[in-house]
Order: C-alpha cells, then structure tokens, then sequence
C-alpha cells in the first residue's frame, strides 16, 4: 500500500544524494571558472523536479515494478517452464533495449565515425540482440547454477580478443556501448527478475545468484559491437566522411542545448517519450502474464498504480534534468578542459563522477535490493558510496589517458586483471553484486555529463582525435565499480560484518552453548525466549508477592515491568486483620476484593523489584503487603536471552 511516510523518506534521501551534485557545480563555478551561470534559476528549479521526481520513481518501483517482475519468475520457476523463462528474459532485454534514447544517440555516432561504415538502426539491432542474449545466457545459469565468475571472466578474455582485432575508431565505441544499454527501467526488472528465479528455485540463494543479470547486459555488447566492427570494417566501404561528433561543432564550442518547452505541448512530448520507453517492458509483461501464464496479476491495482509512479517520475526526472543540468554541465565540461589546468580537469572529472552516480536512481535501487536479500549485511549507502568512488576513480583515470595518450585496451585489460583477481578474494556474496554495480552506474545521470567531458578533452587537447579519444570512459566508469565494490566485501568480511539474522543465530548459539556448560549444575530448568528449547541453568530465582487493592493492579504491573519483571500471575484475595477475628464472618462479606500478584525473577532483582513497588504504590502506607521467598528446582520458566 501507499504510505505518505515512505514517500517522504524516499525524498528526504533524494535531496540527501542530489546535494554532492549541487555542491560541485557551486565549487567550479565559483572558484574556477568565476561566473554565475545565466540559467541559474532554472537549474535550481529543476533539480527540486529531479528530487521530487526520483522520490516518486523509486515508490513506483517497489509497489510496481519489483513485485511483478519477481513474480512472474516465481510463476515460471514453479512451473518449470524453462523454455518460456528464456524466451521472457530475451524479450526482456531486446525489447527494452531496442527503445533506449541513449543507445539512438550512440548508433548515429557510430554512423558517423565509421564514415557510413555502420548502419545505426542495424548497430541498435545487434546492441538489442546482445543484450537479450545477455539475459537470457544468466537466467540459464541461474537454472543451472553455474558460478557467475567462470561466465564473466570468459566474457573479459573475449572481450580482450575482439579488442585486438577491432579498429581503433571502435574500439572505445563499443566499451561505452556496455554501460549505456542498460536503462533506469531496464534495471530494476532485470535484477527482479534474477532475484525472483533465484528465490524459487530449490538450491538457488538470491544474494549468490539473483544478480548478476545487469553485468551480462553490459558485457556482451562489447562483444558483440566489436565483432560487428571488424566486419564492416573489412567489408564495407566507407560512403560519407565526418570530421567531428555532431555534440562538438567545428570550432570546439558545445552546440546550444536543446531548449525544453515548458508547455502542454512541451510536457506531453515528454511524458509520450517515457511512456514510449516504457511501453516495450509493459507489452512483454501482459503478454507472458495473461497469453503465457493465463492468470490475473496480484494486486493489479497497485502495480498499475506502480508503473504509473514509475512513468510520471521518470518524466519528472528527466524534465528536472533537461532544465538547466544538462547543458550546465556540458558547457562546465567544455570550459574547464579549454581554461583549467590539468589538475583542476581531474579534480572536476572525480568530482562529477562520484556526485552524478550518488543521484542514480538505477543504482539506488539495486542498493535496497542488495541490502534486502543480504539480510542488512550490504548497507545500501555504504555501497553506492564505494560504487561512486569507483566511478569517480575510473572517470578521472580515463581523463588521465585522454590528456597523456595511450591505447584504452591496456587500461581495461588491467582493470580486467584486477577484477579477476577480487573475484577470488573477495566474499561470494559481493561478487554477483560488484558485476552489476558495472552496469548500473552509467545511465540517466551519468552518461552525458561524462561524454561531455571526454569529447570536450579530445577536442582541446592537441594531438587528439575526438573520434578515438574521446569515448571511453563509459568504459572506465563501469569497470572500476567493480573493484571498490569488492574490496568494500573484502573489508566488510574483514570488519566481520554479518547479517540480521547470522547474528541473531550466533547470539543464540553462544547463550545455548553457556547454558548446556552449566547443566551439571541443576538448579532451574528454563525455556529461552519462549522456544522449545529446554536448559538447565544455574540462577537463584525468588517469587516475589503483592496483595494490594485491584485498583491498583495496572499500576503495579507497570512498575514492576520497568524493574525487570518478565510476567505475572494473578491471585483473587481477601484478608482481614487478626484482632477482628471475632467479626471473621462479617468481615469476609465486607472486605473489598484485593489481588495477589506473584513475580518469579532472578534472586538478584528482588530487592531493586521491592523497592520500586514500596515507593510507587506507598506499601507502607497500609496500601497493600509485600514479601519474597526463594524457589528451588523450578520447570518451565521462560525467559529471553538479553535476561540470562
């Protein structure tokens, strides 16, 4: 159900994760380049949307999108029905890809560096197909079991191979392709849907194999594209010649940004765009749920309810974005690598690249996934903060090789020697996780600012072309999360960092475990917290009386409560004094009905229990008798562990 208060938590943290990115444009802008930006308001305004719009999209997803995805693995997994469990997971990932904005842009860039080589609508059918095959090769191994490292680490030596043999104006091209085709969308269902079959099948864990998904996604484009390259490159002959990127003009300056018209017209192209990317993933769910599945999807009212959450905030999102982010941050980009010095470049290249992924909604919602079904052993914000660093690292490593030179293959072929090397280091469950934290680290946000700011190195460094130089650090920024995401498991295992319920069981073993080294020593037979559990115990207990008035009974059970009292049995009681004896008979018709409360506790809190009943009730005041004695070979007692 929808609760306000979830809402408003959500917001409270998207404000928290769009503060780095305000701070930074604040700094530069201020201290470097000592402007104030024309558009100012309008940036301001517009990340306030960004907020709001975020907040909305992350409820979208876990009363939306989250459930059904998982659920329809669950459907296909009871069945058994491997064969449309593949073909879903191929629909999946081919047709949410097919639609992706970003992978549009990028196929009409390839178009162009490849002098008409490549075919951007034939490029964005091999991306969808490889993405699809992607899913559907680690949903097989979720089936199967397989360990996800023996995949990758294939997936990185044929990447290495493809890349010897590719041309250099592909090369960067298709690393970049990796990060960008997984979308804001695309992620979460991807991630339900592992998480699902990996919650149903027998044997299956989901931390140890529901991920994963994502980082097939964003490998086998890289594959894939390159082998498309060596072909078009070696058979096709070139038709046109482009000197630069469309994103760059001739003489080095960013093109005007695309101005959003903040009418009804304006808004509803908008919303029709999001709609547009979200329709693919909406079709393929219907289809498998009432022509496959034939059955009614659960809770259908709040999944629509989701996935319109879902639509409008990523059309809020995006519009925030588009009002004054974008081009500020491009045009930012373009005037530190023309005025900066080298230093400043790298501090703003870091600086952009852990802020924009801090505010990545993909990325957000993989970390409260992860956090989820690791039982609180991942803290959601310590991993996207080591996962920005990545980014932020890789980034400004990248920048490093724009402004110094150098082939991109051996940067990631040691980056690659890297990740192998973690992945047998560092704790099982982190590794399916790192892999994924690849992938969903450059989308919304992300991915233009940092084109931006490779285009706008390769343009005005001397001695590059921005056509080989200035992609790549897509690249960079979806490997390096890999490595500090494993080396945060690395040092998590190290602090021993364990989940809710590990802990739970070691408290509970070790209070077990002390209790059988006392059995020899029978003095009091107890069940802890209420299980079925018996142990012998050695502890003194004392039952301690109350007879006071039952007007008084609540009050004394809370005070006794608060002394450490763990229950309570109750007596009816009448009395009357002994010199009255003579008036026995009348005296039992007259007397009101008192209560005898009996407290069984540990020797050792009666007197704190005695003192705290006298002073609050007035015992001495003739309101009431109170007294102890001591229990021996006492059965049946329950008490909770925190008591023994």
């Amino acid at each position: 159900m929808l609760h306000l208060q979830d809402f408003l938590l959500l917001l409270k943290e998207s404000f928290r994760d769009l503060l780095p990115i305000v701070l930074v444009i604040i700094f530069f802008q201020g201290a470097i380049i000592e402007s104030i930006p024309q558009n100012w308001l309008a940036t301001s305004i517009g990340l306030l949307i960004v907020a709001i719009g975020l907040a909305v999209f992350l409820l979208g997803l876990e009363i939306g999108i989250f459930p059904v995805g998982e659920g329809l693995a669950t459907e296909f997994a009871r069945k058994g029905s491997i064969r449309w469990i593949l073909l879903f997971a191929f629909l999946i990932g081919f047709g949410t890809t097919i639609a992706e904005p970003a992978l549009v842009v990028i196929a009409d860039k390839a178009a162009a560096i490849s002098n008409g080589r490549i075919d951007a609508d034939f490029l964005r059918g091999v991306v969808a197909f490889s993405v699809g095959f992607a899913i559907l090769l680690g949903s097989w191994r979720i089936i199967k079991g397989h360990p996800i490292h023996y995949y990758i680490i294939a997936g990185y030596i044929l990447v290495v191979v493809t890349t010897i043999f590719s041309p250099n104006e592909i090369v960067g091209l298709a690393y970049d392709l990796g990060g960008v085709t997984t979308s804001t969308v695309t992620v979460p269902l991807v991630a339900a849907l592992g998480i699902g079959l990996a919650s149903s099948i027998k044997g299956r864990n989901p931390i140890l194999d529901g991920f994963g998904l994502i980082a097939f996604a964003s490998l086998t484009p890289m594959i894939f594209v390159q082998i498309y390259g060596i072909y078009v490159y070696n058979f096709i002959d070139p038709i046109t010649i482009s000197d630069i990127p469309t994103l760059i003009a001739t003489n080095g300056e960013p093109e005007a940004a695309a101005v959003l018209q903040l009418d009804v017209k304006g808004l509803a192209l908008s919303l029709l765009g999001v709609l547009k990317d979200v329709f693919p993933i909406l079709a393929i769910i219907l289809f498998f749920q009432y022509g496959v599945l034939k059955k009614p999807i659960e809770n259908l009212k709040e999944v629509l309810i989701g996935f319109a959450l879902v639509i409008i905030g990523l059309d809020a999102f995006i519009i925030g974005l588009e009002m004054g982010l974008f081009s500020l941050g491009e045009t930012m980009a373009q005037e530190l690598t023309k005025k900066a010095s080298v230093a400043v470049i790298y501090a703003f290249a870091f600086a952009i690249g852990f802020s924009t992924t801090m505010a990545e909604p993909s990325l957000t919602a993989i970390a409260k996934k992860a956090k989820e079904v690791s039982d609180e052993r991942i803290n959601d914000f310590v991993l996207r903060l080591f996962v920005a660093l990545g980014v932020a690292g890789g980034i400004t490593l990248g920048a490093f090789r724009i402004i110094n030179g150098g082939e991109i293959v051996y940067y990631i072929t040691v980056g690659y020697i890297f990740v192998i090397a973690l992945t047998f280091i560092a704790p099982k469950y982190i590794v399916p996780i790192a892999y994924d934290s690849g992938g969903v680290t450059t989308s919304t946000v992300t991915v233009p600012l940092v084109a931006a700011i490779g285009l706008g190195l390769a343009t005005n460094t001397p001695g590059r072309d921005p056509l080989v130089d200035g992609f790549g650090l897509i690249a960079f920024a979806s490997l390096f999360p890999m490595i500090t995401v494993m080396t945060y498991g690395v040092i998590a295992e190290k602090m021993g960092i364990k989940g809710e319920d590990e802990k739970e069981r070691e408290h509970y073993d070790e209070l077990l475990h002390a209790l059988e080294a006392a059995q020899d020593m029978d003095l009091a037979t107890i069940n802890v917290d209420g299980g079925n559990q018996t142990c012998s115990f050695k502890m003194p207990f004392s039952a301690v009386h109350l007879i006071v008035p039952r007007t008084k009974e609540e009050e004394a059970i809370e005070v006794a409560l608060q002394s450490g009292a763990r229950g309570v049995t109750t007596f009816a009681a009448k009395g009357f004094g002994l010199q009255e004896s003579e008036r026995m008979y009348n005296k039992l018709q007259m007397e009101k009905e008192n209560v005898d409360l009996m407290f069984i506790v540990p020797t050792k809190k009666v007197e704190e229990l005695i003192r705290s009943l006298m002073n609050e009730l007035g015992i001495l005041n003739k309101t009431g008798i109170i007294y102890s004695h001591s229990i021996e070979n006492i059965k049946g007692l329950s008490l909770r562990g925190e008591d023994l």
